[in-house]
C-alpha cells in the first residue's frame, strides 16, 4: 500500500458522484477545511436523469468541470464512477484519485469478468433488467445498497435511483497507473464483494483504509471518507 508523503498544497476542487449521497460529505470538505467542491458527474441518481450508459458522457461532464478549476484536483468516484475517474484522471489538473467502495478498471479490462472471480455480492438477484437498462428492486436496495442507512433516508435515495446501461462498461485508459490513489474499502458491502474491493485497492498500489460500512459508506460514515479525502488532498 502507498503511504501519503510531503504536505504539498491542497488541490482547490473535489469531485464526487451523485448529489443526493455527497451532500453532506462535501459539506465537511466546505465547511470544515474550506476546499471548494464540485459535482461532475451530471444528476444522474435523480429521478427522470437521463439514463447512464458508457460512461462517455459523464466523462464529458468531468472535462468540463475540469476545466473550471484554477488548481489541483482531487478526482472522488464512488461505486460506478470509479471508471468515470480511471478514464479521465489523466488530465494534466487532477492530482489525485479518491475511490470510495468503487470500480477500478485497468483499461480495456471486463468488469463483469473480473467480478466473476469473488463470490456473488448479495445485491445481484435484486438487479431488475428491462428495455436495455438495469435498477435495483426496492428490497435490494435497501438491504444490500444502502444497508447500514436509515430507512428513511434510504428510501428517499431509493426514489432517486437512475438507470444504468445494460451495455458493458469499458475504459481506454486506467489513470491510476500514472496518479497518485487512495481506497475506501466497505467490510460489510453488499454491493461490491470488500475482497473485490480489496483485489483493486492493491492493484493499484492505493493508500488503503476500511470502513465499517455497507456500500454507502460516504453516506454512513462521511467523517471517515472526508479524512481520507483530505489526506488525498494534503499530500498530493
Amino acid at each position: 500500500m502507498r503511504t501519503a508523503e510531503g504536505n504539498n498544497p491542497k488541490p482547490h476542487s473535489l469531485g464526487a458522484q451523485c448529489r443526493p449521497r455527497t451532500r453532506r460529505l462535501r459539506g465537511r470538505l466546505l465547511l470544515g477545511e474550506g476546499h471548494p467542491a464540485t459535482t461532475g458527474g451530471g444528476n444522474e441518481c435523480h429521478r427522470g436523469a437521463e439514463p447512464t450508459h458508457f460512461p462517455r458522457r459523464r466523462c464529458r461532464h468531468h472535462h468540463v468541470a475540469l476545466a473550471r478549476q484554477d488548481g489541483p484536483t482531487i478526482l472522488v468516484a464512488h461505486s460506478y464512477g470509479g471508471t468515470v475517474i480511471s478514464q479521465t484522471g489523466l488530465d494534466p489538473k487532477v492530482a489525485g484519485l479518491v475511490y470510495v467502495a468503487a470500480r477500478a478498471p485497468d483499461a480495456g479490462e471486463d468488469f463483469a469478468a473480473l467480478s466473476a472471480k469473488f463470490p456473488t455480492p448479495p445485491i445481484t438477484p435484486g438487479i431488475i433488467t428491462s428495455g436495455g437498462f438495469k435498477l435495483l428492486s426496492q428490497p435490494a436496495f435497501l438491504q444490500d445498497f444502502a444497508n447500514g442507512v436509515p430507512r428513511k433516508e434510504a428510501l428517499t435515495l431509493y426514489a432517486a435511483q437512475g438507470l444504468l446501461s445494460t451495455a458493458p462498461p469499458t475504459t481506454s485508459i486506467a489513470a491510476w497507473h500514472q496518479k497518485p490513489s487512495w481506497y475506501a474499502v466497505s467490510k460489510n458491502d453488499r454491493t461490491i464483494n470488500p475482497d473485490l474491493e480489496r483485489f483493486m485497492a492493491q492493484r493499484m498500489n492505493a493508500t488503503t483504509i476500511e470502513a465499517d460500512s455497507g456500500h454507502l459508506s460516504l453516506v454512513t460514515h462521511p467523517d471517515v471518507i472526508a479524512r481520507l479525502i483530505l489526506e488525498a488532498a494534503a499530500n498530493r
